[in-house]
């Protein structure tokens, strides 16, 4: 993105928007001075590529609180900051492959049949429309009766972890992020997905209801590490549907907070109309609206795991040395 030169004795975006509504108490004005403030600051911010690719689940059983949202537009930012990202579309609604702008309609060859071995990655991958770095192995309705063809499978666990690995070793690219978009629910694709990852991101949205899931993800993760994958990091969450005029979002926010301090991003997720209509154009929200509130916040939210990559690195360098 072509930034503009600051001249000297002439006023950024923001400062001029700042002295505007200097005076202007209604809440608009100085909403506008912070967004553009905020727009101005991530467009200078510089994402570094993590020594080693970091492979994400975004996972949350609960539908509705932004989980492909969050999924797809985080791995936008990434891209927009000029790393090479690929996005595996593990739900049957396919929605991260709609808004990634890639083709998925049933028979077209997805992710149902890398998981079933009739082939690989590599052959199913997408461009994303909008991003030369950004790949997409898509989804759709197809998937939906996996689970139960997965179950009498051999190694029926580490299907996708197979794919993966043969796929991120045979690849002229380097991927510096590879994030899997799971369905609402703990079956057989999610746990796929979890022992093809390293790392864990939930987005939680500002509501008490989504507190009382948390906590049924959180055993099958420790499941899954117990017994499947050992090095697998909660390394990630992310408020999301954050309203932040309301005392409700940000006591969710503060509970989210205490409980796992070190894991929580300081940026929050806002409720707007752009996240959702997005979709509906084949874009996220990053090339949608990308002045926007939510645009704005997921950029921040990517730069804050991206520069967390170090630590997330060595704690899982660290796992694995243990085991």
């Amino acid at each position: 993105m072509t930034q503009q030169a600051n001249v000297p004795g002439m006023e950024s975006a923001s400062d001029t928007i700042a002295r505007i509504f200097s005076d202007d108490h209604s809440g608009v004005g100085s909403e506008i001075a912070d967004i553009s403030h905020r727009l101005e600051r991530i467009n200078a911010a510089e994402f570094k590529a993590p020594a080693a690719t970091r492979r994400i689940a975004v996972a949350n059983q609960k539908g509705g609180v932004g989980k492909t949202s969050t999924a797809v537009n985080v791995a936008a930012a990434l891209a927009q900051g000029g790393l090479n990202v690929l996005v595996v579309d593990m739900d049957p609604q396919g929605n991260a492959s709609t808004a990634l702008g890639v083709r998925h309609n049933s028979g077209d060859p997805s992710v149902y049949d890398v998981i079933e071995g009739r082939a690989t990655i590599a052959e199913v991958m997408q461009d994303c429309p909008d991003y030369a770095n950004l790949q997409v192995v898509p989804a759709s309705i197809d998937l939906s009766g996996a689970d139960l063809e997965l179950a009498d499978m051999p190694d029926r666990n580490n299907l996708m972890r197979i794919a993966l690995d043969s796929f991120l070793e045979e690849s002229d690219t380097h991927y510096d992020y590879v994030f899997l978009d799971c369905p609402p629910s703990l079956g057989l694709l999610v746990i796929n997905a979890m022992c093809a990852v390293t790392e864990m991101l939930i987005p939680i949205q500002a509501e008490y209801y989504a507190l009382e899931g948390l906590g049924q993800l959180i055993n099958t993760i420790g499941l899954v590490q117990s017994n499947f994958n050992p090095e697998l990091l909660v390394s990630t969450m992310l408020v999301t549907m954050f309203d932040k005029r309301t005392l409700l979002s940000r006591e969710v926010y503060e509970e989210v907070k205490t409980h796992y301090p070190s894991i929580v991003l300081d940026t929050t997720i806002p409720r707007t109309v752009k996240i959702s209509e997005a979709p509906s154009f084949a874009q996220s929200v990053v090339t949608y609206d990308p002045r926007g509130m939510g645009a704005v916040s997921y950029r921040e939210a990517a730069l804050e795991i991206n520069e967390r990559s170090t630590v997330v690195l060595e704690t899982i360098a660290s796992r694995r040395n243990e085991n």
